[in-house]
């Protein structure tokens, strides 16, 4: 669903991505992670068609992303890591213009968009202007404009920024079920704990590059960890685990 090959971003002299390639595949969710500066958010915008790459190509759903940027984009559903919703719309207003965006029959915009308003526990506040909304609401509009037309691939950076508990899980469950019933999911993430909960697979980016991808079981016995949690795993791989400090002779 997302076929990534050679991708190279250059910022003058520097590499911000040094010749990444990766794969998502249909029906599963896969967690791109990585220090801050390893190249994920770069990445993601390569993918989603926000930044053109140096070099490299991105398929998305059988689409060039550069090529033919319209199909890629319709298949796509973005969640970024800062919500940029309009501030004057109010939350139905906004999804019925995504809904209008993506061609979607009018009724059944509206069938959506109160299916999603309730999930995300919206819709007593669907009729105020987006500008009233707490931080965490506007990442669950967000959510919510993302899925509302059904796509085949869903890109996810930071979801659970400003997510009360409960939203949290609710995250993470849409998710999964985004990816059980045969759509890709492409996730960014600092926490550790989400990406082990939700991920079938990681991708480890470091300084641009990447330093390993796999499953969690084949990431613990390449490096020989038998009850390593993910977060060990990616320092091990990242070097950025802190040494014991040395302990003083006597």
């Amino acid at each position: 669903m997302i076929e990534v090959r050679g991708l190279v971003k250059r910022y003058g002299a520097q590499r911000a991505v040094d010749g990444v390639d990766l794969d998502v595949r249909a029906g599963e969710v896969l967690a791109l992670l990585g220090p801050n500066g390893a190249g994920k958010s770069t990445t993601i915008k390569a993918i989603v068609g926000l930044l053109r790459p140096t070099a490299g190509s991105v398929i998305v759903d059988g689409h060039d992303v550069q090529r033919s940027a319209v199909a890629a984009k319709s298949a796509i559903g973005y969640v970024p890591d800062r919500p940029y919703l309009y501030p004057k719309l109010t939350a139905r207003e906004l999804l019925r213009f995504v809904g209008r965006l993506r061609r979607l029959d009018e009724a059944e915009v509206e069938r959506r968009a109160d299916g999603w308003l309730e999930r995300f526990d919206l819709t007593d506040v669907a009729n105020e202007i987006v500008e009233t909304y707490s931080h965490g609401m506007r990442q669950k509009l967000t959510f919510a404009a993302a899925l509302l037309p059904d796509p085949p691939v869903l890109v996810v950076d930071e979801p659970m920024v400003g997510l009360d508990p409960r939203a949290a899980r609710l995250v993470r469950d849409l998710m999964g079920d985004h990816a059980a019933r045969g759509r890709a999911v492409l996730l960014t993430t600092h926490a550790m704990e989400v990406a082990e909960a939700v991920a079938q697979r990681v991708v480890v980016l470091h300084r641009g590059r990447v330093a390993a991808e796999g499953t969690l079981g084949g990431l613990r016995a390449r490096l020989g960890r038998d009850d390593g949690d993910l977060e060990a795993i990616f320092l091990q791989l990242t070097e950025e685990a802190v040494a014991p400090a040395p302990v003083a002779s006597t």
